[in-house]
């Protein structure tokens, strides 16, 4: 027997309302994108922080910043997703505990767990980027720039992330898709995002081939787009002179 093929699946209503199945691809697409942008922002700022700590002199911000790399990055993503969504929330105070439960909505809680612990995860790995960024530049910027009388702060704002950065950015591009891939998961704890509700169109349609076509078109470009944002971004800051 013969596959019949529906390739305008995503026009066909659903049975719910007036919906359209592109209506909840879409919907899905929006949630991945939301969880994607506060996941990386999560992981961009507290990556960087610790990625400072690990250049500092001092050898208790070392070692901090060291135990929080080592634990996030050997803890399977899975699992920490699993721990922040079923476990953190029972230890949380009472007040705090009773507006997560009773006053946020399935969605919205499952969402801010994902995010926090794809933001947590990714920042490990951005950590360790920025550290070697940092390492990366020629000890005598940093000299240099405490003889002129910059403060830490200072030398690290002015001096050291801006060349770091610049010499990060293909590896941080590539964290930056990796990160938006990752939102995947947060369909186990009942997040709508796209790889659920493709699930709940191909259940709904039984056009599973064209339905997973379509969603992986959908990361194609989405990558796409991210990669070249990033390219822009190196061909906008790159070091004159560096011959890349």
């Amino acid at each position: 027997m013969g596959y019949s093929w529906n390739w305008g699946v995503l026009f066909d209503h659903t049975g719910v309302g007036q919906q359209i199945y592109l209506d909840w691809l879409l919907s899905g697409i929006g949630w991945l994108f939301l969880i994607g942008i506060i996941a990386w922002g999560l992981a961009l700022l507290l990556g960087t922080m610790l990625g400072i700590m690990r250049t500092l002199p001092s050898s208790l911000m070392q070692r901090i910043a060291g135990a929080y790399v080592t634990l996030f990055r050997n803890v399977p993503l899975l699992v920490q997703l699993f721990f922040w969504y079923y476990v953190v929330p029972n230890y949380m105070p009472s007040g705090l505990r009773n507006w997560w439960y009773f006053d946020l909505s399935p969605g919205h809680s499952a969402l801010i767990s994902a995010s926090v612990g794809l933001g947590l995860f990714t920042a490990a790995r951005v950590c360790e980027l920025v550290r070697t960024g940092i390492q990366s530049l020629p000890r005598g910027q940093a000299q240099a720039a405490y003889a002129l009388g910059f403060s830490t702060a200072k030398v690290y704002r002015l001096v050291l992330l801006p060349q770091a950065f610049r010499v990060i950015l293909p590896p941080l591009g590539s964290e930056l898709t990796n990160c938006f891939k990752n939102a995947s998961i947060a369909s186990l704890v009942g997040v709508p995002e796209l790889i659920s509700q493709t699930k709940t169109i191909a259940e709904y349609s039984q056009s599973n081939f064209e339905i997973y076509t379509y969603a992986t078109i959908v990361y194609v470009v989405i990558n796409m787009l991210l990669f070249g944002l990033m390219a822009y971004l190196e061909r906008r800051y790159r070091i004159v002179g560096s011959g890349k």
